[in-house]
């Protein structure tokens, strides 16, 4: 991939009027990130941007909500987006189905599983065997959250397919909202869904995904690769501000956290937050860099050809790009 950043003449000095690179009346440039999920989970990006990061380095971002992974990639593909935040199998899938300007990762946030196993009562000595015969509402099939919550049932000697009932049929985001009037007894959350079932008396946290599954390559930032050809600088930018916003998780206090993200998320108290942050700082949930190694890129294919999602292995040089996140670590 070295071939991306040494091929490029003059960046957006030369490109001046490419996507991505014109400058609005404030003189920053506009940047379409779009998200696959609005979480706590994500604690880097939302201190990066309130604490001002990327208004530092000159980019003005505008943060959506895509509901999904592969929506996110959908976006991206398009042109909707200029940059995609999600779990990097969907990169996988994209450049196996042979799509020429395909998704590059360039900078990896979350080296932890960020979903939590919720059940009906409280488990002080939950075990994984105790979801044989019992039914779970789980994610996607090809998605991270399944994928990861499968590696784990495996490592237990559990089988997906025969020992337990694995609802997939809701969409992302609306487990929660489904697990308080169904007959469920487990749900695969994320924060704040986890803490709220809890708080409202619907369920109680009996596991962590994160601590189960160890260190995996949960989520990462992507873009075309004609977008990074064409905007190194931007994307240079963008990750120098996510480094600063990972080195501002790592060096502060939940409460201090809590405090910096609570306008991205004015529904939830502020001492729930902070208990959030914690329950994230507590299992080694962010990275110290966003360098996306290869080894983790190995790791991420040995689950999803676990799964059974990925007929072929795909070279880790295509679709990873080390250069800036080594930069921004250097500032």
């Amino acid at each position: 991939m070295k071939k991306i950043v040494c091929g490029i003449l003059a960046g957006c000095l030369v490109l001046a009027t490419a996507t991505g690179c014109q400058k609005n009346a404030s003189g920053k440039t506009p940047i379409t990130l779009n998200e696959v999920a609005h979480s706590i989970f994500y604690a880097p990006q939302y201190a990066a941007i309130e604490l001002g990061y990327f208004d530092e380095e000159g980019l003005d971002v505008t943060l959506v909500n895509g509901g999904g992974a592969d929506k996110v990639m959908t976006a991206l593909v398009s042109g909707e987006a200029d940059i995609g935040f999600m779990g990097s199998e969907a990169s996988v899938y994209t450049y196996a189905n042979g799509e020429a300007d395909y998704a590059v990762n360039f900078a990896q946030l979350t080296q932890r599983a960020g979903n939590f196993l919720v059940g009906r009562e409280p488990e002080p000595d939950f075990q994984w065997e105790n979801l044989k015969g019992k039914k779970v509402l789980g994610g996607r099939a090809g998605g991270m959250p399944q994928m990861v919550f499968e590696y784990i049932l495996k490592k237990n000697g559990i089988d997906p397919k025969t020992d337990l009932s694995i609802d997939q049929s809701i969409n992302f985001g609306l487990t929660a909202a489904a697990f308080t009037s169904n007959d469920a007894d487990y749900t695969v959350e994320f924060e704040p869904f986890a803490t709220a079932l809890e708080q409202e008396g619907n369920g109680h946290v009996a596991a962590s995904l994160g601590e189960s599954s160890g260190y995996v390559p949960y989520t990462a930032y992507c873009a075309k690769k004609s977008y990074i050809e064409k905007n190194p600088e931007i994307i240079q930018k963008f990750t120098n501000a996510i480094q600063k916003g990972l080195e501002y998780v790592n060096s502060h206090t939940s409460e201090e956290i809590a405090k910096t993200i609570k306008p991205q998320f004015k529904e939830t108290d502020e001492a729930a937050l902070t208990a959030i942050v914690e329950r994230y700082k507590a299992q080694d949930t962010w990275k110290t860099d966003t360098v996306f190694e290869k080894e983790s890129f190995d790791l991420l294919q040995n689950i999803l050809e676990e799964a059974g999602e990925l007929p072929t292995r795909v070279p880790y040089e295509d679709l990873v790009i080390t250069d800036f996140a080594r930069a921004a670590v250097k500032e």
